[in-house]
């Protein structure tokens, strides 16, 4: 049995396939388009996934969506004729939207998959997270929180989910959600806020908050509790929407009220620096001061975001008693926070979906249909993030040889090519790192990542400046071997963990390793990534004999692509990236490409 998630028309469209409750094949629509978080109908995606399964539009059983768009339209309507006139832009651009195309999604998805009107299914929104979550894990029983800036009406819930089967044809799946916040009280669009005040684009800086979170202090604690009142009793919150306009505004999420609390916002060209990131800057008093400031209020809306989002998981382990966790939402990618709902609830592990954004609810919305409404048993965990589109040896050569490049091949000796680039890196080399099928979700996880050496303060600003061309506060990921990850971070049965194999977790780096890995290190913490040899041989490779010249089982790890710019797909991309940057070497597959000196 196939079937076909879909999401779209809101953020990061993309497209999961199915089959008898397998994945076959995910991406995000930007990865084929080029087009950072496309939202559009994510036709691309679909043709890949399909090609990926070797079906037709005809073969699937069934195409699902991630949402119910009646109901979402509902609350648009109800929204903007309670807050009209204020709400006219928001109603002008909805019926421009709605009418044009978002209200006849099950149609064009008819028309542009080829499957049948009555095979097109709905699946609620935050059902989705849920479903993409909890299946995808390896529990068959946990708690449920789904968390993000809103789906139809829901913006959180909170539930329980079970899978207990004694047969194949005997046995339940139930997913249920008990408790739920509604918009427009938002932790996802109470942090896009702050994200949008901090000069960052809403739905794609909310992780540049993050990172310019540890360089402050949480002094506007007290203000920010102004915008949100947190029930200890049952994990609720509301928002004061005095301070808000998202609600009736298409282009600002914050008011006048806002800034008068907070004092003005930044401005998203100018520089930031403090006394931590630049210190020979110091003479630019005023300046970094008001950098100050900014960092200063980062800190405070992360830390009531990780304090609201622990309370709502110490509420939920007291209501379900159960011992496993799953999340997903946007703001599940909120790193930060998941290690503290780690560090400080009972719950003893969590499993964050890896595309845990709307991308995620793809993937969720299959799961849903094949487990829940169809009532089919589960026997698939999500064993890694290695879902995308690959491409062969034969075709990175043909690319490789229609530019005229010199490359080295290593079809015949893979332990050659990890030496190479291992030695590479202990001479500071730089390598865009491209092999087997891309990635699902967000993060680079070793398959269209740049590597480099973690030991020097000098290469974070080397990756940051000469080759990402991005902010130079924003951190750097470590990745090490899983086995040996309890000797760099003070994260308890780390290597036992499924989080820390995507990303999902930042975890204190103990102070003796500190000094080690200065390039991920930021502010004593790291995004770890773990990894073994059998999900990727190669990369876990490369760390290895990393680890044999220099002692350090840690490389640094970003994603393979310029500011701006999706993630590379194709060795054309991974080629754009090379020449348009100062990486050193381009891994394609089995072959390397050395830039001239």
């Amino acid at each position: 049995m196939y079937i076909l998630g879909i999401a779209c028309y809101y953020h990061d469209s993309a497209v999961a396939l199915i089959k008898d409750g397998q994945l076959i094949a995910a991406a995000m629509e930007e990865r084929f388009s080029r087009k950072k978080n496309d939202n559009s109908f994510p036709k691309k995606a679909i043709e890949f996934c399909l090609a990926q399964g070797g079906i037709k539009g005809q073969d699937l059983d069934y195409a699902v969506f991630y949402e119910k768009p009646l109901v979402k339209f509902e609350r648009i309507l109800l929204t903007t004729l309670e807050t009209f006139p204020k709400s006219a832009s928001v109603w002008r651009d909805a019926m421009v939207n709605w009418l044009k195309e978002k209200l006849w999604i099950k149609t064009e998805i008819q028309n542009q998959v080829g499957i049948k009107y009555d095979r097109v299914l709905f699946c609620d929104h935050h059902m989705s997270h849920a479903a993409s979550a909890f299946f995808a894990s390896p529990f068959r029983e946990a708690a449920v929180l789904t968390v993000d800036g809103v789906g139809e009406w829901t913006t959180t819930t909170l539930g329980k989910a079970t899978s207990r089967w004694t047969t194949d044809t005997e046995g339940v799946n139930n997913i249920e959600l008990f408790q739920e916040e509604k918009f427009p009280h938002s932790i996802g669009l109470l942090y896009s806020a702050f994200t949008a005040y901090l000069g960052f684009q809403v739905n794609n800086g909310e992780y540049k908050v993050m990172g310019m979170a540890p360089y402050g202090q949480p002094r506007y604690v007290d203000k920010v509790h102004k915008l949100i009142q947190l029930n200890q009793d049952d994990g609720s919150f509301q928002l004061n929407m005095d301070y808000f306009s998202y609600h009736y505004s298409a282009s600002e999420s914050y008011n006048q009220r806002f800034l008068d609390l907070f004092g003005p916002s930044r401005h998203p060209t100018s520089d930031f620096f403090t006394s931590v990131t630049n210190p020979e800057r110091s003479a630019e008093k005023a300046a970094m001061d008001e950098n100050q400031r900014f960092a200063d209020i980062a800190a405070s809306i992360q830390l009531v975001t990780e304090q609201t989002l622990v309370n709502i998981a110490k509420y939920i382990h007291k209501k379900t008693g159960l011992s496993k966790l799953v999340m997903a939402g946007g703001v599940a990618l909120n790193t930060k926070a998941n290690y503290r709902i780690l560090a400080e609830t009972p719950f003893d592990e969590i499993y964050i979906q890896p595309a845990a954004g709307d991308d995620g609810g793809a993937l969720g919305a299959a799961l849903w249909a094949y487990h829940i409404a169809l009532g089919k048993p589960r026997d698939w965990v999500m064993p890694h993030a290695y879902w995308g589109q690959g491409f062969t040896d034969g075709e990175c050569a043909d690319f490789l040889r229609s530019k005229g490049v010199s490359f080295e091949s290593f079809a015949d000796s893979e332990e050659k090519l990890i030496d190479t680039v291992a030695e590479g890196l202990t001479q500071k080399k730089v390598v865009g790192f491209f092999q087997g099928r891309f990635e699902w979700g967000p993060r680079a996880l070793g398959n269209r990542s740049i590597l480099a050496d973690p030991r020097t303060e000098e290469m974070k600003e080397v990756v940051n400046t000469k080759i990402k061309f991005r902010e130079p506060f924003r951190p750097f990921a470590p990745v090490i071997l899983r086995d040996r990850a309890a000797e760099y971070f003070d994260y308890p049965n780390v290597e036992n963990h499924e989080a820390p194999r995507y990303m999902l977790m930042v975890a204190p780096i103990k102070p003796d390793k500190q000094q080690n890995i200065q390039a991920v290190c930021h502010q004593g913490t790291g995004r770890l990534q773990t990894i073994e040899r059998a999900t990727n041989p190669r990369y876990y490779g490369v760390i290895q004999k990393f680890d044999q010249l220099t002692g350090v089982p840690v490389i640094l790890n970003t994603s393979f692509n310029l500011r701006g710019e999706p993630i590379v797909t194709s060795p054309k991309d991974a080629w754009n990236t090379f020449q348009n940057s100062d990486i050193d070497y381009l891994v394609l597959n089995s072959f390397l490409v050395r830039k001239p000196k």
